[in-house]
């Protein structure tokens, strides 16, 4: 508890308004790789509580399209296309196919499970949620569209990491410095879908 009060970036997320600390992420990742470009279509995977969302939403500002899903509720911004379920149910799924129809040019993914400290277990889910990511990714992107997610280093990794290279031309690893020096967790962004 006293790491995250203490925390910079917690601190500034909160002297700036953003919801989390997550979102100096989002913002470490769209300096490096200009991913957030006004008038795209970006669909969110994992948005609660929005921080992520708000980076989105101020980049794109008025052009553009976003779209927000999450199994938790979140609080409305101006905007922002939210739909709460579980993508991997087929309703679900329909209403955010619908909602980035005719495609999205960006899916970001910043989905973690509830971590239960066994970290077999943890890194099997971690990894279940970056495949329901990749498949939704895949069916709803644009030709030539972007994919960002959230991974965490151990079993599985590489693997998926090598599938992404298989259906991106180029497929990059980043650790933002917003991220905790001790986490495992690494952002992949793929870009051009093939």
């Amino acid at each position: 508890m006293n790491e995250h009060v203490t925390d910079a970036h917690v601190r500034q997320a909160q002297a700036s308004g953003y919801r989390s600390r997550a979102a100096f992420k989002l913002l470490q990742l769209d300096e490096k790789d200009d991913l957030l470009k006004p008038g795209t279509t970006v669909l969110e995977l994992g948005s609660a509580p929005g921080g992520w969302t708000q980076v989105i939403s101020e980049k794109l500002g008025h052009e553009g399209r976003i779209v927000a899903s999450d199994i938790l509720p979140m609080d409305g911004l101006p905007g922002v296309n939210f739909i709460q379920g579980d993508f991997h149910e087929q309703s679900v799924a329909d209403a955010i196919a619908a909602a980035v129809a005719p495609g999205a040019d960006l899916v970001l993914s910043d989905m973690a499970p509830n971590i239960s400290g066994v970290a077999a277990t943890d890194q099997a889910k971690v990894m279940a949620l970056a495949e329901l990511a990749v498949e939704m990714a895949v069916d709803v992107l644009k030709p030539n569209g972007a994919y960002c997610v959230k991974l965490f280093q151990g079993a599985g990794f590489d693997a998926y990491v090598a599938d992404l290279r298989k259906r991106f031309v180029s497929v990059k690893l980043r650790k933002p410095q917003a991220s905790r020096a001790r986490s495992r967790e690494v952002y992949v962004v793929a870009r051009n879908l093939l």
